[in-house]
C-alpha cells in the first residue's frame, strides 16, 4: 500500500504514527482540559428540558449525552492541521470538541442510537451558523471523529476554528454507536446526519453557543455522497429548523452505476482501493440487498469465510489490506466478477439506491471539489454530478486539484471551501 495516499479516506499507518507523534503531548493536554470543560452537561439523559423532536419517530436527533473530547487553542488547531499538510491561513479560533450520543434510526426504521464530534469555536459570534460535516469510508469505529484524533477531526477543526459550529455525525456503527456500519446506504447516513443536527442544535443551545439554524453542508469521499444527498433531504424540508446556505463536497462517489464501478474495472481506480472498497461494500449492501446467499457466490475461498469478519467495524485498514488479494480478480469468482461489470437485479438496485443524488435543483450555491489525479474515486463522479445539476438548471463548478490523490484532494479543497462559505455567508 501506497503510503502516501490511504485508500480509506484517513491517513496511512506511517502518516498516522507520525501525526500521532508529534501532537501526543498537546493531545494529552487538550483531552485532560476537556474533561473538566463542562461537568454539569456531560452525560445528560434523554428527557432532560429542551430535549427537541420528541414528536419525531423514535425521538429521532433526542440528546442522550454530551462528552467533552478536546480543548484546544488556536496554536494547537494550526499545529494539528499543518501536521496533515493543511493550509492554516483559516485558522481564527481555539476551539472546545464534544462527543454527542443522540437518537437515530437503522436502515429497517428501527429506533438506535448514533454519537458524533459537536465542535465549537472559542469566539466568533454568539450565535452559531453550523457545518454539516460527513467523513470519508473508515473501517474501524475509533476512526470516527468523535473518538479519533484521527483524519476525521481534520474537517470539523477547520470549519470550528474559522467561526462555525460543526456537526460531523460518527455514522451508525462507528463510533460508540451499536451494530455495524451500513456502509455506503445513503439513507441511513443521512437520517443519521440530519439526527445529528438535532442533537447538535440542542446540545449547542445548552453549552450557551446556540445554532442559527443556518447549513453549510461539506463531505468527503463517501461523505460526499452524504453531503449532497442531505442537500437534497434539507431543500426537500426533511426538517424546517435548518436552512440549507451552500453545498461544497469532495470526491464523492456519486454515480456508482456509471462511474464508480467501471472506473474499478478499468485501472483508474488502484488495485488496493478496488479490492478494499468492493469487499467493505458487498458485505455491508448484502445484508440491505439480495446480492448473494451465501458470501462464497461472490468471494473465492479462502476470503469468502473471513471476508463479513474483517468488516465488523473492529478491524483496522493494516489488518485488512493484508488478508485480501491483491486484485479483484483474486477476490471475486468468475461470475461475480462479470456480473460486476454488468449490474443487474440486487448488485442494480443497491447502485441506484445510492445514486440520483445530484438529480435536483439547488435553489444554493454548490462546488464540486474533486482531483484528475485521485485513484479512489475518479473524477468522472463529479462531472456526471455537474451534468446532472446542469440539465436542471444548476451550475455546479467542478473544483479540479490536479495531480492530487486522494487524501491530498480534501487537505487542499478544505481551506478552499472555508473561504468559499465566508463569502457566500458575506452575500446574505
Amino acid at each position: 500500500m501506497d503510503n502516501n495516499n490511504s485508500r480509506t479516506g484517513y491517513p496511512t499507518s506511517r502518516k498516522r504514527r507520525r501525526i500521532a507523534r508529534r501532537t501526543t503531548a498537546a493531545a494529552a493536554v487538550m483531552v485532560l482540559a476537556a474533561l473538566g470543560a463542562v461537568p454539569a452537561v456531560a452525560q445528560q439523559p434523554a428527557g432532560a428540558p429542551g430535549a427537541p423532536h420528541t414528536d419525531t419517530a423514535h425521538g429521532r436527533g433526542t440528546l442522550l449525552g454530551i462528552t467533552p473530547v478536546a480543548d484546544l487553542d488556536r496554536a494547537d488547531v494550526a499545529r494539528f492541521l499543518a501536521e496533515g499538510g493543511m493550509d492554516t491561513g483559516t485558522v481564527r479560533h481555539g476551539l472546545r470538541a464534544y462527543r454527542l450520543t443522540y437518537r437515530t434510526v437503522t436502515p429497517q426504521g428501527a429506533p438506535t442510537t448514533a454519537t458524533g464530534l459537536l465542535a465549537l469555536p472559542k469566539g466568533g459570534p454568539h450565535r452559531l451558523d453550523v457545518v454539516s460535516d460527513t467523513h470519508g469510508t473508515m473501517a474501524h469505529r475509533d476512526y470516527a471523529p468523535s473518538v479519533g484524533e484521527d483524519f476525521g477531526r481534520f474537517a470539523p477543526y477547520l470549519h470550528a476554528s474559522a467561526g462555525r459550529a460543526v456537526a460531523a455525525p460518527d455514522y451508525l456503527g462507528l463510533g460508540k454507536g451499536p451494530g455495524r456500519h451500513p456502509y455506503m446506504d445513503t439513507k441511513s447516513s443521512v437520517t443519521a446526519t440530519v439526527d445529528m443536527l438535532r442533537a447538535s442544535r440542542t446540545a449547542a443551545q445548552r453549552l450557551d453557543r446556540p445554532l442559527t439554524g443556518d447549513v453549510y453542508a461539506s463531505g468527503f469521499s463517501q461523505g460526499g455522497q452524504v453531503a449532497m444527498a442531505l442537500g437534497k433531504a434539507l431543500d426537500n424540508g426533511m426538517d424546517r429548523h435548518f436552512r440549507l446556505r451552500a453545498l461544497a463536497p469532495v470526491s464523492g462517489p456519486y454515480d456508482i452505476e456509471h462511474a464508480e464501478t467501471p472506473a474499478l474495472f478499468d485501472g483508474r481506480v488502484n488495485d488496493t482501493s478496488a479490492v478494499f472498497y468492493m469487499t467493505y461494500y458487498l458485505t455491508a449492501q448484502s445484508r440491505l440487498h439480495p446480492l448473494y446467499k451465501d458470501p462464497s457466490e461472490a468471494f473465492r475461498k479462502p476470503y469468502a469465510g473471513i471476508v463479513d469478519e474483517l468488516f465488523d467495524t473492529n478491524h483496522t485498514e493494516e489488518e485488512i489490506i493484508p488478508a485480501l488479494p491483491a486484485t479483484l480478480k483474486e477476490l471475486l469468482t468468475d461470475d461475480y466478477y462479470r456480473r460486476l461489470q454488468h449490474l443487474t437485479g440486487g448488485l442494480l438496485d443497491a447502485a441506484r439506491a445510492q445514486d440520483g443524488n445530484c438529480a435536483w435543483k439547488p435553489d444554493v450555491p454548490v462546488r464540486l471539489y474533486s482531483s484528475s489525479g485521485d485513484t479512489d474515486v475518479p473524477i468522472a463522479n463529479a462531472r456526471n454530478c455537474a451534468a446532472d445539476l446542469a440539465a436542471r438548471g444548476v451550475d455546479a463548478p467542478v473544483i479540479d486539484q490536479g495531480s492530487a490523490d486522494h487524501n491530498t484532494t480534501y487537505m487542499k479543497s478544505g481551506p478552499q471551501i472555508v473561504r468559499w462559505f465566508d463569502t457566500v455567508a458575506a452575500r446574505r
